[in-house]
């Protein structure tokens, strides 16, 4: 049975003040969980349902103890607290970057997350304003991604300054992404989801490209910025990989 504080503090976790007071955060789910222990992270406290875990290294509870502890509506099998590693100083000049500016929605952040692992993009740089990638529904919507991909929190405006990469900007009057010459050594920056890149970072991009739209429903305004970094992260891998 859990006490009263060991629910207290699981459940303040779901809180950025109370992640950053305490150096920890939450994963749900055996698939999840065991990227994290794969990859290295320091596991906290770990609790099931049941022993499906090896070496007997979890803490049996009751489905109503852990569904006091979850975040989900239906809680998975499994819970764990694994501590936040220390951020290291970001050092890259070469292949791909991806640059996020005011990102606010936890599933779009998770989402995005997914693509860099897939999309073979080791960093991801994110503006001090965007959602933190340990929020719970972030990590829930990265399905373990999180696990592999360094994300990196800086003032975006700095980092992009002191970079002699090119900057690619996604942007509703841009070049069309197709017809423009891509380059491997570069950084893609995506904006907010209601106003798009920031004015201040706006003036620091070096190139502005667009995802033409096909469908001739003018009403569409634009596409979701996690469905366009796909696009884009998927173009330019194409792109680059065919050289």
């Amino acid at each position: 049975m859990l006490s009263k504080n060991q629910i207290k503090l699981i459940k303040s976790l779901s809180q950025k003040k109370y992640r950053k007071k305490h150096g920890l955060f939450v994963v749900e789910g055996k698939k999840g969980i065991m990227e994290f222990l794969n990859s290295g992270f320091e596991l906290e406290n770990l609790f099931a349902k049941a022993n499906i875990f090896s070496d007997n290294m979890a803490t049996i509870i009751s489905e109503n103890d852990l569904g006091k502890i979850s975040n989900l509506v239906s809680p998975n099998e499994a819970l764990a607290i694994f501590k936040i590693p220390k951020e290291s100083n970001f050092d890259k000049s070469s292949g791909l970057i991806l640059a996020l500016d005011g990102i606010r929605d936890p599933g779009n952040l998770g989402t995005i997350i997914r693509l860099c692992d897939w999309f073979g993009i080791e960093t991801l740089v994110c503006s001090e304003d965007t959602v933190d990638c340990y929020n719970p529904k972030v990590v829930q919507a990265s399905m373990g991604s999180l696990a592999r991909i360094k994300v990196s929190y800086l003032d975006l405006a700095e980092f992009l300054q002191q970079s002699k990469m090119l900057k690619y900007g996604a942007f509703l009057e841009g070049d069309n992404v197709y017809r423009k010459d891509l380059m491997d050594n570069a950084i893609l920056i995506m904006g907010n989801e209601a106003n798009g890149i920031s004015e201040k970072i706006e003036e620091l991009v070096s190139e502005k490209i667009n995802i033409p739209q096909f469908g001739k429903n003018q009403n569409t305004e634009s596409l979701n910025v996690a469905t366009a970094t796909s696009i884009l992260l998927s173009e330019f891998k194409r792109r680059t990989t065919e050289r």
